[in-house]
């Protein structure tokens, strides 16, 4: 018995190490193949990859959401991106990083949609305005976003909520941690 002790202990970091780098090369492809089998997982019926599809859809739109309100509007709207303002650099830097996770997590939410017909139909004409926001988080970090950038992130983030909720897949803020938001 104290035999396979010894044995058991480096056994479980090496399984919990190989599964993590399993799933997060099933999640983190980023080619073609990879969007398309992760939004229909082989071996379940159409509807659970349908429902899938919806709640991995709520769940990505939810935290850029919260990302985008939480360091992006309501900073700029109570004035920390200012010249002057007490915390300013660190505001900003948070908020760059919050634009680009709220970027990466709606490109996310628009692959997700394509899993559910009439979720991919909503989500379809707003791949435009969510490709838009592409530079916004390094504009916001180095302090060059004004009104109309802050404007058009939350305008995209209510226009992707309100597509999720006219398919039935409404969506709430979830704020991330500021861990989630630097990788």
């Amino acid at each position: 018995m104290n035999g396979s002790v010894p044995l058991r202990r480096p056994l479980v970091p090496l399984l919990l190490s190989c599964a993590v780098l399993m799933g997060a090369t099933a999640c983190g492809g980023g080619g073609k193949n990879s969007a398309s089998s992760s939004a229909s997982p082989s071996g379940t019926a159409s509807a659970q990859a349908q429902k899938l599809a919806k709640t991995r859809f709520v769940a990505n739109a939810g935290l850029a959401a919260g990302a985008t309100y939480q360091w992006i509007v309501k900073p700029y709207r109570a004035g920390t991106f200012k010249k002057g303002a007490d915390g300013r650099k660190f505001a900003l830097v948070k908020a760059g990083l919050a634009g680009g996770f709220a970027y990466n997590r709606l490109k996310a939410a628009a692959v997700n949609a394509k899993g559910d017909p009439l979720l991919s139909k909503a989500v379809a004409p707003l791949t435009a305005g969510i490709e838009s926001l592409k530079g916004l988080g390094t504009k916001l970090r180095n302090g060059q976003a004004g009104e109309g950038d802050v404007g058009a992130f939350e305008g995209v983030i209510n226009s992707v909520k309100d597509a999720g909720k006219s398919a039935g897949a409404e969506v709430k803020d979830k704020v991330p941690t500021t861990s989630q938001l630097g990788g």
